[in-house]
């Protein structure tokens, strides 16, 4: 397994979001990015949990509601990758697929556009 510190795989995670352009990134509400070692599922690199904002109505009406969250899973990343140059475009894609299902699109539109 290739190994990256928890401290440069959350820098990288923050560069992966600054890559997101400024209009977008805007758009997001109420959504934090959390790095975690691994998730339940062992198989999976990112978890979108909340509500995406296609979805929301009268989310939080009346109340302050808790924030949506992205996990992005240092370990099965790495595990996955055999250079940081590759961790670093994995870490890229999963944020993307991730932030893509805060706005609504689903893993098969995103597999249509090649971030699946």
């Amino acid at each position: 397994m290739l190994a990256i510190s928890r401290e440069r795989f959350e820098e990288l995670v923050g560069r992966a979001l600054d890559e997101i352009p400024d209009d977008l990134a805007e758009l997001m509400e109420n959504v934090v990015v959390l790095v975690e070692d691994e998730g339940e599922d062992p198989g999976i690199w990112g978890l979108y949990d909340g509500v995406p904002l296609t979805d929301r109505g009268d989310y939080g009406a009346g109340g302050m509601v808790l924030p949506d969250r992205i996990y992005i899973y240092r370990l099965p990343i790495c595990e996955g990758c055999d250079s940081e140059a590759e961790v670093v475009e994995e870490v890229c894609v999963t944020v993307i697929h991730e932030v893509a299902h805060h706005f609504g699109i689903e893993d098969d539109r995103l597999d249509e556009l090649g971030w699946g």
